[in-house]
């Protein structure tokens, strides 16, 4: 798959770290607030929040927690004002990295990014010097153990997708935004669990670092996700798992 890395596979086992510690709702709920404030609060009639509140079900947060986060958006309830920003820079070897915060406090939050890219021998650019060399795409995953790959490369070619990656556990599937819905409604007519589903920012190309700068781009990649204000990091590096 183009701009595939390994740096998918490490996220993904954060999130499970992140699930365990409870960080994981304070992100989908930031979400939620932040899609019902700019689409409203019908998931229905506003496909971003349905997505969100897709993916909030998807990790067993209490129906209470979402209808919460709705009303606060919405205005029916007092909630914090979040704002939207994305930040770009450059990490060790020169690999380009993208982060989307959600904050309410955007001092606070370009001062840590910024503390976070100087730490860890990278540099906070200006915007729009590395956006261009990522693309949106719909990418969903799920275990390998509910169908073959045969079954599924089938399935979701019919259903428009782009792309499938075969990992040790699990399959990757993208999509372009135009046919991500139809792909994930495909996939849950055939009643199979899945694992996420989401638009991301993907690489149109991978660079290629190693030893140093690998791992200090991991280093630099997980402090940038471990951030409270943080939602995604993207990044074009091609990461060596270590």
């Amino acid at each position: 798959m183009s701009g595939h890395s390994k740096w998918s596979t490490i996220k993904r086992k954060k999130a499970a770290t992140d699930s365990k510690r409870g960080k994981l709702f304070t992100k989908l709920i930031k979400e939620i607030t932040i899609a019902a404030r700019n689409g409203g609060g019908n998931p229905d009639g506003n496909p971003r929040l349905r997505l969100a509140v897709d993916a909030a079900k998807t990790a067993n947060m209490p129906a209470d927690n979402i209808d919460r986060a709705i009303k606060k958006a919405t205005g029916e309830l007092e909630g914090v004002n979040y704002e939207e920003i994305t930040y770009e820079g450059y990490g060790p070897g020169g690999v380009a990295i993208l982060i989307e915060t959600v904050t309410d406090n955007k001092n606070r939050t370009v001062s840590e990014v910024r503390h976070l890219f100087s730490k860890h021998n990278g540099r906070l650019a200006e915007n729009g010097s590395v956006n261009w060399m990522f693309d949106r795409k719909g990418i969903i995953t799920l275990d390998k153990a509910q169908l073959t790959e045969d079954e599924l490369m089938l399935l979701v070619i019919e259903a428009g997708a782009e792309d499938m990656t075969i990992e040790s556990d699990y399959f990757e599937i993208q999509t372009s935004l135009e046919n991500f819905d139809k792909v994930r409604k495909a996939l849950q007519e055939m009643n199979l669990n899945l694992e996420s589903a989401s638009l991301q920012m993907i690489p149109k190309n991978l660079v290629t670092i190693s030893g140093n700068d690998n791992s200090g781009a991991i280093k630099l990649l997980e402090a940038l996700e471990d951030n409270d204000d943080v939602q995604n990091v993207y990044t074009n590096a091609d990461i060596i798992e270590e």
